[in-house]
């Protein structure tokens, strides 16, 4: 499972595509590979808010390891775009939750998973 920390902003995955989530994970794009907006737009049907704590210890494993990789500056960014994000919002509220117990996101499939670290 490919996991993109706060190095990403929702808006951008959300707008951007899978090319902002690659490149958000270090990928540098192809000399000359241009795509058109309707490449490289992400239609988000749904949005889910996963506790890690919920996770299979092995992944959650993978998932602590990039939360620890992540600067708070990094989190932040990624805290003040879900803010922006009233559907995001909600998702969180929903779970009883809110921005500050995000620790990273995922896109795949039109599915926006976000990641929720509770005490």
């Amino acid at each position: 499972m490919r996991i993109v920390t706060a190095s990403v902003i929702i808006a951008a995955a959300l707008f951007l595509g899978t090319t902002a989530l690659a490149q958000a994970q270090g990928a540098s794009p192809q000399p000359g590979a241009q795509e058109t907006p309707a490449q490289s737009s992400t239609v988000i049907r749904s949005i889910q808010v996963v506790d890690i704590k919920q996770l299979q210890p092995a992944v959650r494993a993978k998932v602590d390891e990039i939360v620890a990789r992540t600067s708070e500056e990094d989190l932040q960014s990624l805290r003040k775009s879900i803010d922006a994000t009233p559907e995001a919002v909600s998702a969180l509220k929903a779970k009883g939750l809110n921005s500050s117990h995000v620790v990273g996101f995922n896109v795949v499939d039109g599915v926006l998973t976000i990641f929720a670290k509770t005490t």
